[in-house]
């Protein structure tokens, strides 16, 4: 009787120690939730469809998009209908067909058609993506326009965003251009206006991630960026630069990204032709 309790005694705290080595990984992987989703993201200024030689061809520039392999993109100078210079194409839409994508466009300017019954002609930023968009918004910035012969800042749209699902998970892609001039005052009013919304933005969805993607027209160290980078990871490389695309000299291109989003690796590709400046490429991890 005694030798039998011992048998059975064994047998449960076999029993049990098997329960506890099965549970381990579950438990783990209820602690640390399941795997983070991969994105490949790019920001590509694409100067209006014409590459570094100022000839415009979507070919050329629909190929250099393709050999990026992204899932997102961002694009800055788009020309919507805008004259001869990109044929008074959409070349927002046609790059997405192209591409197989989805494309949201955001313009900056858009003006009365030259002859009544045209298109109007618009010019912007856009996202391309492989997932679905489930909403799109066009904010407006400080701006001081290039239409204008004696300009003011001003608020004026152009801060393109749209809401992507990627496989269940709200990421929130933001696409700028901020200013090119010398003085830096416009593009910190920029700077404020970007945080301001974007914290505004992520409040409204719960657990949303975000990315910012464009051409900030400054280098990472600029005072002016200063900012973004309490709440942003600049996700570019140290070192190597994106304009002038033939010999750059400076990164002035952007992919950021904000908490619950880790950055694998980056690189700026060797595309000296198809625009004036080059594309910055990051691969993330997207947390659940």
């Amino acid at each position: 009787m005694p030798r039998r309790s011992r048998s059975a005694s064994q047998l449960a705290l076999a029993i049990a120690v098997l329960s506890l080595v099965a549970a381990a990984p579950a438990a783990a992987a209820g602690q640390h939730g399941p795997p983070p989703v991969p994105l490949r993201i790019a920001t590509y200024n694409i100067h209006a469809g014409a590459g570094a030689d100022n000839v415009f061809d979507l070919d050329r520039q629909a190929a250099a998009l393709r050999a990026l392999h992204a899932d997102v993109i961002g694009l800055q100078e788009v020309d919507v209908h805008w004259g001869t210079r990109s044929q008074n194409l959409d070349v927002a839409r046609e790059l997405a067909d192209r591409l197989g994508m989805r494309v949201s466009f955001a313009p900056i300017y858009s003006l009365d058609p030259v002859t009544a019954g045209e298109p109007r002609r618009e010019f912007g930023v856009a996202v391309l993506s492989r997932y679905p968009i489930r909403s799109a918004v066009n904010h407006e910035i400080t701006r001081l326009s290039t239409q204008d012969p004696n300009p003011v800042p001003a608020p004026a749209p152009g801060f393109g965003e749209v809401t992507l699902k990627v496989r269940g998970v709200p990421v929130q892609v933001f696409v700028t251009h901020l200013d090119y001039r010398a003085d830096p005052s416009v593009r910190v009013a920029q700077v404020a206006d970007t945080r301001r919304i974007m914290t505004a933005e992520r409040s409204a969805v719960r657990g949303a991630r975000q990315v910012l993607l464009g051409d900030f027209n400054a280098a990472p160290g600029a005072a002016e960026l200063g900012p973004l980078w309490g709440e942003l990871r600049d996700a570019g490389p140290a070192d190597g630069g994106t304009y002038p695309a033939g010999a750059p000299v400076q990164r002035i291109d952007y992919v950021a990204v904000g908490a619950g989003i880790d950055v694998r690796s980056t690189s700026i590709p060797d595309e000296p032709t198809a625009s004036d400046h080059r594309p910055v490429v990051a691969e993330v991890a997207v947390r659940r």
